[in-house]
């Protein structure tokens, strides 16, 4: 007996074959190429470019959209994104000029969730709010909740869980009213994750079997939902430790992407359970799945995939004893991640983020005039029919109240420009600090860091033409020593700094012996200094401090590092405290040149970045006493500065007492 679906495509079949009319035949093949999506991959792929195929040789514009919106459905559920964007590229194109735009909500959305497979959050987030802005004008809550669930997973990306689940409970609130029960089952699947990443394991689990349970109740089971939330479910119970159960779902859900032949989705599970066999230190095994899903990745352009990758392949190599490898691995990890979320896309995404927020309360005060208006007329009608015999003091009583409801609504539509104009102000002004921090990150990366890597590539240069004569090569190795530790310290403060400036940094309080901290200091800078300075740590040996280890060590760091740089060789840094109340002061005093009044000045100045040569013609670019300054006050202390030019001078900082 045949079934309903084969039942379907039989006569698809036949009405393809006896069809004559191009218009009617695209539609039937794209109707034939959507039958076998989820049944026979192959074959809905053959529709799916015939019905291109047809489309184009016509010139059919309106055939050449919907089946370009077809055809990317396709390269989506395959994993092949880089095709899928291709195709919604050129479907948003011709929908613009059909000015079709509940179709151009579809598109870019599609583009949305392609960029997102990228990892490209801010192109994503903005294609989101394009197509939630489209929604909203022709009040299609369907798209409209579908937008925002969509704008939800960038800020779970991005680790904006709160703000993620606020987007997604509108888009529940949405789907609920319309009676969309796919899309609540959508949200419960975002919302598992964040509770996963949250750590509140128990509640994501609810949330991850309600959506399978929906999902499968709505025959979605060949869809990338169920899945997707397979893996979920399988990431939760590797993080409570209950491998047995993990690697069933992760089982479960290859099945499910070798149906769709969804590579992409395979390179997930891949890693799923790599990192099972991580765990039960199969180190073979689990390198060879994270090397396939690395490979799938990158060929896939799916950043995040990749990142986790890599994280991964340094995290066993590492187990495994080999440093090197692991050493690779965990730099490539690295870029990736600093390039995902690099300060570009964050201040992009920020503005996107205040051009949608900002358009919305415009939208709002413009609904909400409108809605004022037709109320006031209908009560005008009503009270003219109703009080026609004493139509004197109906006019009066309606003009009156008419006076009233203008001015409450005139009041809140006042109350929410200020409240507009603040937020504008706000955010222009975090906008403005944003830029100087990347003025200055770039004047530094421009200038300072290019300097020692050019000097360092004439150096090999020379000696791989063999310029170099072997008693030279002394004095060189020298050179290069020194410019590698000057570069090294530049590029450390660069990446803290933009950490700082990201709020990206984590303070972790604990209990800090100061006096060994700055003996590890004094030996380690010692050595990588060719300048004879003596170091005297007068800090008494069981002095016990409250504040971050890596905070409190950078800045006992650059100080030092500030003192060696101005001290003659044959000069002294002394490091000293003493108690004042709750708190330590710690010194740091050197027998340098001194640094002149004006200097003093601008030398802790975020934007000023001030800086002189040292006495051994050292570079610098003054951002290590700017770090400083930052790092202190994180900490809950204060810093400043004792000078006289000739005479040294003496930096100070204050921390809590332990």
């Amino acid at each position: 007996m045949l079934t309903s679906a084969q039942n379907s495509i039989d006569s698809l079949k036949s009405k393809l074959k006896n069809e004559r009319n191009d218009s009617l035949r695209i539609l039937t093949l794209v109707q034939l190429s959507k039958e076998y999506q989820y049944t026979n991959l192959k074959k809905s792929f053959d529709y799916a470019q015939e019905a291109v195929a047809l489309a184009e040789s016509k010139n059919i514009l309106w055939g050449k959209a919907l089946t370009y919106h077809n055809i990317s459905n396709f390269y989506s559920i395959s994993g092949d994104y880089t095709s899928s964007a291709k195709y919604n590229d050129l479907a948003l194109g011709i929908n613009f000029q059909l000015k079709d735009t509940l179709s151009m909500t579809k598109s870019y959305n599609n583009l949305g969730e392609n960029y997102m497979s990228y990892g490209k959050y801010d192109e994503a987030y903005f294609y989101f709010t394009q197509s939630y802005k489209l929604a909203s004008n022709i009040r299609d809550s369907l798209h409209m909740a579908v937008a925002l669930h969509n704008m939800a997973t960038v800020f779970k990306e991005l680790g904006q869980y709160d703000r993620a689940l606020d987007y997604l409970n509108l888009s529940q609130q949405i789907s609920y009213k319309i009676k969309d029960y796919e899309g609540e089952a959508y949200n419960d699947d975002e919302i598992g994750d964040i509770l996963i990443r949250k750590g509140a394991y128990d509640s994501a689990l609810h949330s991850l079997f309600f959506s399978l349970k929906v999902s499968r109740s709505l025959k979605m089971a060949i869809n990338e939902l169920v899945p997707r939330t397979i893996i979920k479910i399988a990431q939760a119970y590797l993080t409570l430790n209950e491998i047995e159960k993990a690697m069933v779902y992760y089982d479960t859900a290859y099945l499910l992407f070798n149906e769709t032949d969804n590579e992409f989705g395979r390179a997930q599970v891949d890693l799923g359970r790599g990192k099972i066999y991580l765990k039960e230190k199969k180190y073979t095994e689990a390198i060879t799945l994270f090397e396939t899903s690395v490979t799938t990745a990158h060929q896939a352009n799916s950043w995040s995939l990749e990142i986790e990758c890599y994280e991964s392949l340094a995290n066993v190599y590492e187990q495994i004893g080999d440093y090197k490898k692991s050493l690779g691995f965990y730099k490539q990890f690295k870029l990736l991640e600093d390039s995902l979320f690099s300060q570009g896309m964050q201040a992009k995404l920020l503005q996107d983020q205040l051009r949608f927020e900002t358009s919305a309360k415009e939208d709002q005060i413009k609904q909400l005039t409108k809605l004022e208006e037709l109320r006031r007329g209908e009560m005008e009608k009503q009270g003219l029919v109703r009080n026609i015999l004493a139509v004197v003091t109906a006019l009066t009583i309606i003009l009156l109240f008419s006076v009233y409801r203008s001015g409450q609504r005139k009041i809140q539509i006042n109350k929410l420009l200020v409240e507009n104009q603040e937020e504008i102000r706000k955010r222009s002004k975090e906008l403005e600090q944003l830029n100087q921090v990347k003025d200055k990150f770039f004047s530094i990366i421009s200038h300072d860091l290019r300097s020692p890597i050019n000097a360092l590539s004439a150096i090999l240069d020379m000696m791989d033409k063999g310029q170099i004569k072997p008693e030279e090569f002394s004095k060189l190795n020298k050179e290069l020593r020194l410019q590698f530790n000057q570069t090294k310290t530049l590029i450390n403060n660069l990446l803290d700094w933009a950490l700082l400036q990201m709020d990206k940094l984590k303070i972790q309080i604990e209990t800090i012996n100061l006096h060994k901290l700055v003996e590890e200091n004094f030996k380690l800078l010692g050595s990588l200094h060719t300048k004879e300075i003596h170091m005297q740590n007068n800090i008494p040996l069981e002095t016990l401090c409250l504040g971050d280890l890596n905070i409190v060590s950078l800045v006992l760091r650059n100080l030092v590092l500030n003192s060696i740089k101005f001290t003659e060789s044959g000069g002294s840094v002394v490091a000293s405290s003493t108690e004042e109340g709750g708190y330590i002061v710690v010194s740091i005093k050197d027998t340098g040149i001194g640094i002149d009044p004006e200097a003093q000045k601008m030398i802790f100045a975020k934007t000023a970045g001030y800086s002189t040569r040292g006495t051994a013609n050292e570079k610098g670019t003054g951002l290590g006493l700017i770090l400083c300054k930052e790092f202190v006050e994180r900490n809950g202390g204060k810093i400043w500065l004792e000078s006289e030019v000739g005479k040294g001078s003496s930096f100070y900082f204050t921390i809590k007492k332990a």
